[in-house]
């Protein structure tokens, strides 16, 4: 069973958060490379020792910003940077896959670092494991919800079109099979601060939080044990502090 470390950094600035995954990142990235060389370079026969690469699951919450990945619509930030700054936000570009989307407080925001050849290669069912764990704990608070043809991430009511909204946003970011980025599930967090944007570039359907569904707050640390569970359920690992 693999060893996955956990860390919740709490509240941490967007960019001190991104920096902290590209270490982590780029240190597995880095031992892959050297296990290669020594493999390429020794009888194929041979027993090669090699390094094992760690794993790790980042739990966080930023202040508010907005964050475009690599195929997204600049246009689709509705407010200049006056007006970010009227609403005590930031907006990074950065290397993720999806358009653009929010992050804040109240929300739970998850980074897993993981050398998928150690798991699976394989990022279709990676994203279909991220969804399916918030699945579950949503199922948990009595929440139905599902996944949305065509569009990553967790919805309520995806096949009404009147009615679909999303509750969790994915972007990820794999190279040589580690992935970095992730998903941000909203518990307690105020929505007022999509309406600046489009949502992960989709203009026809709504955004929603846990909280709202439920009509009272969340508590997040139970939430997260919850996400931790089902986590290490898909995954069959063993998540270490």
């Amino acid at each position: 069973m693999q060893e996955v470390k956990f860390i919740d950094l709490g509240r941490v600035d967007y960019k001190q958060a991104w920096d902290y995954q590209e270490k982590l990142f780029n240190e597995i990235v880095e031992i892959k490379m050297s296990n290669r060389k020594v493999a390429a370079a020794a009888n194929a026969e041979a027993d090669i020792p090699t390094l094992r690469t760690p794993n790790y699951l980042l739990f966080c919450e930023h202040p508010h910003v907005y964050t475009l990945g690599n195929s997204g619509n600049k246009e689709h930030l509705l407010i200049n940077e006056q007006q970010l700054g009227e609403k005590n936000a930031t907006y990074y570009k950065i290397n993720r896959g999806g358009d653009i989307t929010y992050h804040g407080p109240g929300q739970i925001v998850g980074y897993p670092i993981l050398d998928l050849d150690n798991f699976f290669t394989d990022i279709h069912k990676y994203l279909r494991y991220l969804e399916e764990m918030v699945i579950r704990a949503l199922s948990e608070y009595g929440i139905e919800s599902g996944r949305s043809k065509g569009e990553t991430g967790v919805w309520l009511d995806a096949d009404n079109p009147l009615k679909a909204r999303k509750i969790c946003a994915m972007g990820v970011r794999a190279s040589r099979w580690v992935t970095m980025h992730g998903f941000a599930l909203n518990a307690n967090v105020d929505l007022g601060y999509f309406g600046n944007i489009v949502p992960c570039g989709i203009a026809d359907k709504a955004v929603t939080s846990l909280d709202k569904e439920l009509g009272h707050k969340v508590d997040e640390k139970e939430l997260k044990q919850k996400l931790k569970k089902h986590f290490a359920d898909l995954f069959e690992c063993r998540l270490a502090d």
